[in-house]
């Protein structure tokens, strides 16, 4: 069974094109510097990966997969990536980083993904529940970054979830790395993604600095909004959102969000008043 196994997985490998070294994304948009510690795989290679190797439904297309170099994204049991996107929403200022209780936002995500389960489990997918930080949110503003990672669970999954989230700022969006994963995985991915976390470098023209005030759009949302998921702002709940689905160990990347109006009144609490 396990040469079976491991058949199929070499089999499966190549079909896909691996890439190492410095990777332009997007647009020439940004860079990975990937070393040797990593490999990218581009957009129809990640979307054969999340849907033929872990079963998500097809979505709109990615900017490309970060997987380690040495494992398969098809091992069982240690396989992992991290899914590439853009969100062009406007320039993210970063002054609320310092002001946000993140235990207070955490409990605030942990009700609204609670009165969302309703809504998922009527469209046929489990309630999801949110355990807590599985790495409290942090913010390193002298390379415009932000990190978590939080502990989901499924009704159902055979084991919880791990959603590990790196977003970096860039001029007029911010660039979305999410590690898939399962939670038991956590003490193999943390040491990663700390490496992912200096992978990535906005070309000149697309850095933060390189806003300009007379031409750029301004995010509608902070540091917090980043956090809280400012896609549920959309019409729609499930907007731009891969919908969950339970894939053997695996559970797609993509953090539940409630109440559109909870988010609303989450995101406004920190607002400074007018001067």
């Amino acid at each position: 069974m396990a040469a079976l196994s491991q058949a199929a997985i070499l089999s499966f490998d190549a079909k896909l094109s691996y890439q190492t070294g410095d990777i332009t994304i997007g647009d020439e948009l940004a860079v990975l510097h990937l070393g040797d510690h990593f490999r990218y795989l581009g957009p129809s290679d990640a979307a054969r990966v999340l849907t033929e190797a872990w079963g998500n439904p097809p979505s709109d297309l990615t900017l490309g997969m970060i997987v380690p170099a040495e494992i398969s994204p098809m091992d069982p049991g240690r396989g992992w990536g991290v899914v590439i996107t853009y969100s062009q929403e406007g320039h993210v200022k970063d002054d609320d980083a310092e002001d946000i209780d993140y235990d207070e936002l955490l409990t605030q995500l942990q009700e609204a993904t609670e009165a969302n389960n309703p809504s998922r489990t009527a469209q046929g997918y489990p309630a999801l529940h949110l355990r807590g930080w599985a790495e409290p949110p942090r913010y390193v503003p002298e390379i415009r970054s932000l990190y978590w990672a939080q502990e989901l669970a499924a009704d159902g999954a055979p084991e919880g979830s791990l959603n590990y989230a790196i977003r970096v700022l860039g001029r007029k969006g911010v660039l979305e790395l999410n590690a898939v994963s399962a939670m038991s995985q956590l003490p193999q991915i943390r040491p990663e993604m700390e490496r992912v976390y200096a992978l990535v470098e906005f070309k000149q023209g697309n850095r933060y600095i390189d806003f300009d005030p007379d031409l750029d759009e301004v995010a509608a949302y902070g540091i917090g909004g980043l956090i809280a998921g400012k896609v549920a702002l959309k019409a729609g709940l499930f907007a731009g959102l891969l919908k969950l689905l339970i894939a053997g160990k695996k559970l797609i990347f993509v953090l539940a969000i409630g109440l559109v109006a909870g988010i609303k009144g989450l995101l406004g609490r920190n607002k400074k008043p007018a001067e």
